[in-house]
């Protein structure tokens, strides 16, 4: 397990430099949020990180519940106790297997492969809340109710799979074939380039996603990778013309 310190959060990879697992441990005063939890193998690295901080993870966020975010939540949650499991009332459905289609914007196949977890978030959230210092986004593309988390002090903004940056920076939804897995999960591209367009219009120091390193000083960047997927999207509509 791979642990980096990036000013107000830490980064735990697993297996990270074949197909990395992020999740991320961000630092209140006086407590620990941790930001998904890919798989079972992180809770041990999870429990003694918070042991050397001296201090107690109080919350758990769910970005989206696809099984590389979500597998090791029932085993965190066993450690842990008595505990608030924070994710989106829409995804929050998804979490539970119900894969129905709610609206006509919706219409499109949810893909991407789901654990059966028996953890049930009891903080259903919004575009606009705040889990401690974090402020929800509402980031949907990769699912319809992925969410980001993005500190206005500092920066630290956590997108997971709505971007990845092994592979190349990419829009999910944009397939880069070095590692085209969170492509292959993507719900939908136009949303995700709506997203991508949103995020980028704020102060970010730090870029944390899914899978790959974090990026600091990231806008540039996004914004070529935004350009880069309308491309890739324009392509596509000309072909199904």
């Amino acid at each position: 397990m791979r642990i980096r310190h990036h000013n107000d959060f830490y980064q735990l990879t697993f297996l990270p430099y074949i197909f990395p697992i992020n999740c991320y441990i961000y630092e209140e005063k006086s407590s620990l949020t941790l930001i998904d939890i890919g798989v079972k193998s992180f809770v041990k690295s999870i429990m003694k990180l918070s042991k050397e901080l001296n201090k107690l993870i109080t919350k758990v966020v769910i970005t989206h519940p696809h099984q590389d975010h979500v597998a090791g939540l029932d085993a965190i949650v066993d450690e842990l106790g008595d505990i608030d499991v924070y994710i989106s009332q829409r995804d929050s459905l998804l979490l539970k297997g119900d894969f129905s289609i709610y609206d006509k914007e919706e219409n499109r196949k949810i893909r991407g492969g789901f654990s059966k977890v028996n953890t049930i978030p009891n903080k259903l959230v919004s575009d606009g809340d705040y889990i401690g210092s974090l402020r929800v986004i509402s980031t949907s593309g990769h699912t319809p109710g992925s969410i980001s988390l993005y500190n206005e002090n500092t920066g630290s903004l956590f997108v997971d799979d709505l971007l990845q940056i092994r592979g190349g920076l990419a829009v999910a939804g944009d397939t880069r074939w070095s590692f085209p897995f969170p492509a292959m999960a993507t719900w939908s591209i136009e949303k995700s380039i709506e997203s991508t367009k949103k995020i980028a219009e704020l102060k970010i120091s730090s870029l944390a996603t899914g899978h790959g390193d974090v990026l600091t000083s990231p806008v540039n960047e996004l914004l070529k990778a935004i350009s880069k997927a309308e491309k890739r999207l324009e392509n596509e509509k000309k072909k199904n013309r």
